[in-house]
């Protein structure tokens, strides 16, 4: 049977039990790494949805593991950037992680093997075990998606933020950030979450459905994120431009607030990715003063919302704030999908012909 866009998004819940269960694939490498070198620095880079991993994944080793970490745009850092900029740290302790789900985009690659010759670890994980990252990196791990034949991204992301998030659990019980009672309690949460994602994917569809008219006929969308949700807001941003095409920008939720506003109209729809963080009061107060000046607000969270409508999706399943990106993703991903089927946009037609991006002899 051809794959499908909106079946991959369906998957998810299968997929992620499947990574949660067989986590010790991708896990115990990359614990190893930082182990046996003592990794001071780490560094993630991707492009598109790799590159949104990368910065919840930099958010969750500075955090959860306090191990200095960042996410770069790979060309963006190999022309303009150093590891360590003090020259404190040896090449050796800096660690370039690669995320490509496919292992062939050109720019990651190209990265890697910058790191190589700098003499810094590298590590990738990919979803392919023989692609091209794999010549460039110190170890390979595995990226436990399965086949994601259609263009637009959709588990891959889900898989992606799980895989660096465990990475992120257990890198801080091997260096005793994270007590043992603290490990053993967020990995229970995030075994309950994956085993009762068909909750989140259904509460998504229902809020998808019930808004759909407003959100189709808007001519344009902003995404509005903070805090760890900076890269679902990306992601976010770019799942929806990939495949419902109509023009989607996304801003940090207090830099929204600096010029952008003098462009809204009531034909605009906004959303709101309510992270339960400092921000999520100031959060509330754009909510109402944007309300003002359009009644496409939507806020998607997993706090109660004082006042919330039809028009916000508050999941049922709560989450701490860490794991909350794996949930707030899925809506925008029928937003996209969805949304492409419901005005007949053929998602797996890709209009742009050229091949920049990935080696065009390896997919």
């Amino acid at each position: 049977m051809k794959q499908t866009v909106l079946g991959n998004i369906k998957s998810q819940p299968e997929v992620l039990q499947r990574v949660f269960a067989e986590r010790a694939t991708f896990v115990d490498p990359f614990v190893r790494e930082i182990k046996e070198h003592q990794i001071r620095k780490v560094i993630f880079f991707g492009s598109g949805t790799s590159y949104n991993v990368s910065q919840i994944a930099a958010y969750y080793f500075k955090h959860l593991v306090h191990l200095p970490a960042e996410a770069q745009y790979p060309t963006v850092f190999k022309y303009y950037e150093q590891p360590d900029w003090t020259g404190s740290i040896d090449p050796g302790q800096i660690l370039f992680v690669g995320i490509s789900q496919s292992g062939t985009s050109v720019s990651t690659c190209e990265v890697m093997e910058y790191g190589k010759q700098l003499g810094c670890r590298t590590l990738v994980i990919t979803g392919d075990l023989e692609s091209r990252i794999t010549e460039f990196a110190d170890v390979v791990t595995h990226l436990l998606v399965g086949p994601e034949l259609t263009p637009p991204e959709t588990k891959g992301y889900t898989v992606s933020v799980l895989s660096v998030y465990l990475w992120a659990l257990a890198t801080a019980h091997e260096l005793n950030a994270l007590s043992a009672g603290e490990y053993d309690e967020l990995i229970a949460e995030a075994e309950s979450f994956v085993a009762d994602f068909q909750r989140v994917l259904d509460e998504a569809e229902d809020w998808y459905e019930r808004n759909k008219t407003s959100i189709l006929q808007s001519d344009r969308l902003f995404v509005l994120g903070y805090g760890i949700d900076y890269g679902s807001m990306l992601e976010a941003m770019l799942k929806v431009g990939e495949m419902l095409r109509i023009p989607t920008i996304g801003f940090e939720i207090e830099e929204f607030s600096h010029g952008p506003t003098m462009g809204l109209r009531p034909n605009q729809t906004i959303f709101m990715i309510g992270s339960d963080e400092a921000e999520f009061d100031r959060m509330l107060v754009f909510r109402g003063a944007y309300k003002r000046y359009t009644p496409r607000v939507h806020v998607v969270s997993m706090r109660d919302l004082p006042d919330a409508d039809g028009r916000d999706l508050v999941f049922s399943h709560r989450v701490s704030k860490y794991l909350a990106p794996l949930a707030y993703t899925v809506p925008f991903q029928f937003v996209a999908a969805q949304g492409a089927k419901d005005i007949y946009i053929d998602t797996s037609v890709n209009p742009f012909q050229e091949s920049l991006a990935h080696y065009a002899d390896e997919g």
